[in-house]
């Protein structure tokens, strides 16, 4: 989410959710994850709050029938580096890094809104996508779509 912020302020064409980290200590603030530990619940918006079946981090949803959701991570630290407990494999990105990006916080506009960020956010990303990966768009699997920046258009292609 984090790479569509810097590309564009918004959700990367490709992607189907927004993926969020939190400090672990910082569940205890949001009485919505602490009641989704044990149950998914519903908010006063229809907002359904769950512990996620792919691993130890939380997903709230748009609703029980619509699933665009938000994943929410939580991170904790662990000799000087930003840590969780579940991971992607698949997902080259899905890495620690140092705790240094989140002292100090900085933010980004994100759909609409000033949200907290790591700071250094170009380096950030390189960390975990590679250097260039701010400029040059790629969909993670270039041989099933391309990604055209110049005019923000995905297009199927047949291999």
């Amino acid at each position: 989410s984090l790479l569509g912020a810097m590309r564009s302020a918004d959700i990367l064409p490709w992607d189907y959710d927004v993926d969020v980290g939190i400090f672990r200590d910082d569940i205890e603030r949001c009485p919505w994850l602490v009641r989704a530990r044990s149950q998914p619940v519903v908010d006063n918006d229809g907002f359904v709050w769950e512990l996620a079946s792919e691993g130890d981090f939380f997903r709230v949803q748009f609703s029980r029938v619509n699933h665009l959701h938000v994943d929410i991570f939580p991170f904790y630290i662990r000799n000087g580096t930003m840590t969780k407990d579940t991971w992607f494999p698949s997902h080259k990105q899905d890495r620690e890094f140092p705790k240094h990006f989140l002292q100090p916080m900085a933010s980004i506009e994100f759909v609409g809104r000033e949200v907290p960020a790591p700071n250094n956010i170009r380096d950030f990303l390189e960390l975990k996508f590679g250097k260039g990966v701010i400029e040059n768009p790629q969909y993670p699997d270039p041989k099933r779509l391309k990604f055209s920046a110049g005019d923000n258009v995905i297009i199927q292609t047949r291999n």
